[in-house]
């Protein structure tokens, strides 16, 4: 049974010296130090950072500092700030009715000052959970003073019959309510000059100052802050007191590897569906909506400062499994299986979430897009194909042969067009095909080396033929055609 007036908090747990005396920075390092002594996740649902961003995290939290996330989009900072909550006791008394989270036995407010002074120990006491305790606001440049650190409210002096001066007229801001936890400001550099000065005696006396007023709150607060480094070191948007007054600078990435971006792709997206099919995706279509957005970020048409965010890949490996969806129940299948013709369809999914530069926008988005899909689907084709043979498929086109695919086509009836390709279905395996695989992983894989074949201009794609014969190669025969034709026509007759 939780102390539920001061008296009883005194000769509680909570009442120890120790804990009277313990501010928010004190009680996340302890609550770190336990975790790490119990050998704990540190972050849940952070994937690819447990030996770059974590750590750094772990130190600043184990200084007392407050600290700063530069990263472009898309790369967990504000999942981390809302992580940190975990580093918080599970619950904390406080004064009932507070506006401020004010401690029991050190009160910094005139209410609760005065009540205590009035009730003594009789004085009703409440709890605040973790999530009570976090207090995110995302920096725009609206946001005034009032919204920070709070404003004198001359209706409730009136009211009271309190003094304009007064602390009882205080309307508090988003900063003194999260006293006694984490005060998080997102995209800090959009946040105007003079509500970052506002900041500074809170970060450094521990203090604020109302509209002129001597109002002393000497708040106690963990600030934690996210930026974009574009804005941070070349606008130069946050000021420099205030920048030399946060004490960890810690720099988000991107996922350093294709495996590393798929789990946190598989993790966000909205994979398990309800539509009483069964979702197949095979593991090469994972790697290449992965492989879409490691080639986005080192593509010359797609602007580096802005980034591309790790919801690409999450967006677009929903619209995949969608297609694949939409197809299934349409052609009365029994399982949706992802294929490379979904990953096309899924380009609305990759155009918004890329900024092109001057070079990308004269050739279009949709088109760069699909050029980034091509590029991705060649690095994968190269990895599970370093060396084989593909000679008997790409006869087959060199011979007569098309093949135009759909991404309406059942599974079965594209296996059954992809079986009359000589030599295509034997080389499936590698990619997971077994002979007792699904039609449709067994199509989706066929389809996968032909789509490969393509990107290294093996055969060629169009949209009105679908694959055919490479057109460079195709070239070069009829050039040598031509050429032996005309040399055999020259040629003098032997006696």
């Amino acid at each position: 049974m939780l102390p539920v007036t001061l008296g009883e908090l005194r000769s509680s747990e909570f009442g120890k010296e120790s804990y009277r005396k313990r501010t928010i920075k004190d009680e996340m390092r302890m609550n770190l130090i336990r975790k790490l002594q119990e050998n704990t996740p540190i972050f849940s649902g952070i994937i690819g950072y447990e030996e770059t961003v974590v750590p750094q995290v772990v130190n600043a939290i184990l200084s007392r500092h407050n600290m700063i996330l530069l990263g472009l989009r898309g790369q967990a900072k504000s999942r981390i700030l809302r992580g940190l909550v975990d580093f918080l006791d599970e619950r904390i008394p406080v004064i009932a009715g507070c506006e401020i989270s004010d401690n029991p036995f050190t009160p910094i407010c005139r209410r609760c000052r005065d009540l205590i002074q009035e009730m003594g120990d009789r004085v009703p006491i409440e709890y605040r959970g973790r999530d009570d305790r976090y207090v995110e606001k995302l920096a725009t440049p609206d946001v005034t003073i009032a919204d920070i650190i709070g404003d004198i409210d001359p209706i409730k002096a009136a009211k009271g019959g309190h003094a304009i001066g007064s602390e009882l007229s205080v309307h508090y801001g988003l900063l003194p309510r999260a006293n006694r936890g984490i005060f998080a400001i997102n995209e800090l550099p959009d946040l105007a000059g003079k509500i970052q000065v506002g900041l500074f005696n809170i970060m450094q006396e521990g203090d604020v100052q109302i509209k002129g007023y001597p109002v002393r709150l000497p708040l106690d607060v963990l600030l934690v802050f996210s930026a974009n480094p574009e804005d941070y070191t070349a606008r130069g948007k946050i000021v420099t007191p205030l920048k030399d007054r946060i004490g960890s600078e810690i720099k988000t990435h991107y996922p350093a590897s294709l495996d590393q971006g798929v789990a946190i792709t598989e993790q966000e997206a909205w994979m398990r569906r309800n539509s009483g099919h069964s979702i197949l995706v095979p593991e090469f279509i994972k790697q290449i909506v992965e492989g879409i957005a490691f080639k986005a970020r080192s593509d010359q048409r797609v602007d580096k400062r802005s980034g591309v965010s790790q919801r690409l890949p999450i967006s677009c490996i929903e619209n995949v499994i969608s297609n694949a969806e939409r197809r299934s129940i349409v052609g009365g299948e029994e399982h949706a299986v992802a294929r490379i013709a979904d990953v096309y369809a899924a380009m609305p999914a990759i155009t918004g979430k890329i900024e092109l530069e001057y070079e990308g926008e004269l050739k279009g988005a949709e088109n760069v897009a699909r050029d980034l899909i091509r590029q991705a689907v060649q690095m994968i084709f190269r990895q599970y194909f370093p060396t084989t043979d593909f000679k008997q498929v790409i006869d087959w086109f060199e011979m007569g042969g098309s093949l135009k695919l759909s991404d309406t086509e059942t599974s079965g009836a594209l296996l059954a067009r992809l079986a009359n390709v000589q030599g295509l279905l034997d080389k499936i395996e590698v990619l997971g095909a077994r002979p007792d695989s699904p039609p449709g992983i067994r199509a989706a894989a066929a389809e996968m080396i032909l789509e490969g074949l393509h990107s290294v201009d093996k055969i060629s794609r169009s949209e009105e033929r679908g694959f055919t014969a490479s057109s460079e190669r195709k070239q070069s025969q009829d050039l040598y055609r031509d050429y032996s034709m005309e040399r055999n026509r020259h040629k003098k007759p032997l006696n």
